[in-house]
């Protein structure tokens, strides 16, 4: 039988928090796939505890093994100087070079195909079909206009586990002045250059709330992604436009009130 899995990488406590509400998400689609939270050294055992208690598997992992001048290149603070974000801002927590770690998935071959979710993000209906989908496949990076259309989001993609892949992608990430302008993201769709394309639906990022709301309807909407700020910062700058997706975050945080998501209003154009 094949055997699958849903996977997210955290790498400090504010990502292992954020799992719990996407955990939680996942085991209220019914699904029968393993849930995995990879997770580095930046995150302590009480903090996975409350993951284990929903019934994810915690596998540790390692950062990957780059190099002296790969790993300052992609330093936070050097990364954002050289590659600013302009529409959003990033959390203090966010550790770009972290994030080349979810390339690991690709070891993981006791597992015939994997969907990856970014730590930040809610599944609020089942999303089992993706299993089935080939590698590599992912949502566009749709969150602004329609030119958003040629970049993928790396924040859910299908993948097909292989320490073949792995290895190749380790010999092509870290090579003389490599500079991956958005990190993994960059990475992915540089190395999966034929990438299939998922519906935004399945990766749906929360600024489509208020920059596209006529592309939003719950009753199609699969993912949710908190891209730029997150749901739980106390200082968040978007929260008076993002208050109905940071409640709906929150309700699946703490597993109370968690609504119907059919009967929730659209967004007003």
């Amino acid at each position: 039988m094949a055997k699958h899995a849903y996977i997210t990488l955290v790498t400090n406590p504010d990502y292992a928090g954020a799992a719990i509400a996407l955990v939680r998400s996942l085991t209220l689609t019914g699904t029968q796939a393993d849930i995995v939270v990879m997770a580095t050294g930046g995150v302590a055992a009480a903090d996975l505890a409350p993951l284990s208690d929903l019934g994810a598997i915690i596998v540790p992992v390692d950062l990957l093994d780059t190099s002296p001048a790969f790993n300052e290149r992609h330093g936070r603070a050097k990364l954002h100087a050289d590659a600013p974000f302009t529409k959003g801002n990033k959390p203090a927590f966010h550790t770009p070079l972290d994030n080349f770690a979810k390339l690991r998935l690709w070891q993981m071959e006791q597992y015939d195909s994997v969907v990856f979710l970014d730590a930040d993000t809610l599944v609020v209906r089942n999303i089992d079909r993706l299993f089935a989908y080939p590698e590599f496949c992912a949502s566009p990076n749709v969150y602004e206009s329609l030119a958003d259309f040629h970049r993928l989001n790396s924040g859910v993609f299908t993948a097909r586990p292989s320490r073949a892949t792995f290895v190749a992608m380790m010999a092509r990430l870290d090579v003389a002045d490599a500079f991956w302008r958005r990190t993994d993201q960059t990475f992915l769709e540089a190395f999966f250059p034929d990438w299939h394309g998922l519906p935004v639906t399945y990766n749906m990022l929360q600024y489509v709330w208020f920059n596209m709301p006529d592309l939003w309807d719950w009753k199609s909407v699969h993912v949710v992604h908190y891209q730029y700020e997150k749901p739980w910062q106390a200082d968040h700058p978007k929260r008076a436009q993002l208050r109905p997706l940071i409640d709906l975050w929150q309700a699946y945080r703490t597993g109370e009130a968690i609504p119907d998501i059919d009967t929730l209003p659209n967004p007003s154009p």
